[in-house]
């Protein structure tokens, strides 16, 4: 394997990561090969065991772990200017589209052709969902016990309806104990003895963690004092704040979090609307996770003093995204001195083996409850006295959406069709079933 070659100047890191940014269709997978090829084989600014080493490091970091990675690989080739400009630069291209999507989608809603359009929209998302949720079970469920874990946390938000905090504190804490006392049952691979922290890592990882904390809460601050507690971009800031501290593995972890608490807990928007953000935010590049911007826009918009819809809907779309990636970058640049030494703990690595296990039954839960809300019309509750299920009402069933969702999945499984070209297929079908034309 030919030696890294010098980092490259920051004229270039831009060029590529605007490149990246604009192109990063497709999920964390496949920005994730695509930094690869990009950065890796076309390149060769950083080896292949350095990438990977920098990948599960960021699989260690709550949220998005592909522009985690971005930000770590400009923080490795140009320190901590790098990991900014090439974070935001994976960010920045998509929350732009989003915005415009978000507020398209508030303005016009009503819209006949729009509604179709997402009536297919929403029917491949399905298809890919449920992609997601083999993807993740066929890497990390690889022992009884991991399956155990992915099946108690499924059983955990979809029965009980618990928080996901909880489910993720209980998985995490149960992936310690296991890794100390039996890490055969999480299929822990030895660790090498950790090495010594890098030079001055403990200074820089305390200013990192000073000024990136004071970057998180200075909205929320400003939020208090200009217009209150009880303002909606207050608990808009709140809840995406702790939402960026507790989602482990992704965007669709986050998705059954919003679920739960965005649509059931706070009314800022409904189950379908859940469903078409998610279809916004696969149409987008960069990260999955910008469809937190999408609900920060609706739930500002529908309440908007003393601003108008839009500008209000704006300010809570902005605000969501900057307490959702200031964390991020919190994160990498705090830890990353330490990546080795944090990589060699058995400790964290079995709670983490745990978390993915979980989150594993976590994305399966959502799957279900997605599929419910765009394939059927209504909901009932059943009370089965220790916990509630919502079902759907059998005659309720919307046969155009399980029409394109049946052909979605064949273009998935079958034809292995791409993101966008399985994205674009279905918005199709959903105008042709339902006769209407675009504007």
């Amino acid at each position: 394997m030919p030696a890294p070659l010098p980092p490259p100047s920051l004229r270039e890191l831009v060029s590529v990561f605007a490149r990246i940014g604009c192109l990063g269709f497709g999920g964390p997978a496949g920005q994730i090969a695509l930094m690869h090829r990009e950065i890796v084989d076309d390149r060769n600014w950083i080896d292949e065991p350095t990438f990977l080493s920098g990948l599960n490091f960021c699989h260690l970091l709550p949220g998005p772990e592909a522009q985690q990675l971005a930000a770590w690989i400009g923080w490795r080739l140009h320190g901590w200017r790098g990991g900014l400009i090439t974070g935001l630069l994976f960010i920045l291209p998509g929350a732009g589209v989003m915005l415009a999507l978000s507020a398209l989608y508030a303005l016009a809603a009503d819209l006949s052709w729009l509604q179709a359009l997402f009536l297919g929209v929403k029917a491949a998302v399905l298809a890919l969902v449920l992609q997601a949720v083999l993807r993740i079970a066929g890497r990390t469920l690889k022992t009884p016990v991991l399956q155990g874990l992915a099946a108690a946390a499924f059983l955990a938000i979809f029965l009980l309806d618990l928080p996901f905090p909880a489910v993720v504190l209980a998985a995490g804490t149960a992936g310690g104990l296991l890794a100390r006392f039996r890490p055969d049952w999480l299929a822990l691979a030895p660790a090498p003895p950790p090495p010594d922290p890098m030079p001055g890592a403990f200074e820089r990882s305390l200013l990192s963690l000073g000024a990136w904390g004071l970057a998180w809460a200075a909205p929320l601050v400003m939020v208090t004092l200009v217009l209150g507690p009880d303002h909606v971009l207050w608990k808009i800031g709140v809840f995406f704040s702790q939402l960026a501290v507790v989602t482990f593995g992704g965007a669709y972890a986050v998705l059954a979090y919003m679920a739960q608490a965005a649509v059931e807990s706070q009314g800022w928007l409904s189950a379908r609307e859940m469903t078409d953000g998610l279809g916004l935010a696969e149409t987008t590049p960069g990260p999955l996770i910008l469809v937190t911007q999408f609900v920060g826009f609706l739930a500002a918009f529908r309440a908007p003093e003393p601003f108008s819809p839009l500008a209000a809907g704006v300010l809570g779309a902005a605000l969501t995204t900057w307490v959702t990636f200031t964390p991020s970058f919190l994160w990498i640049f705090t830890f990353a001195p330490w990546i080795e030494r944090l990589q060699a703990s058995r400790l964290l690595r079995g709670s983490l083996a745990a978390l993915t296990a979980a989150v594993a039954g976590v994305v399966a839960s959502i799957s279900l409850w997605f599929a419910m809300h765009v394939l059927f019309g209504r909901m009932t509750t059943l009370d089965l006295g220790l916990f509630r299920l919502d079902t759907p009402v059998a005659g309720s069933l919307d046969l155009r959406a399980a029409g394109i969702s049946a052909m979605a999945l064949i273009l998935v499984f079958g034809l292995r069709w791409g993101v966008l070209r399985v994205l674009a297929a279905c918005a199709a079908a959903g105008l042709l079933v339902s006769g209407a034309t675009l504007p």
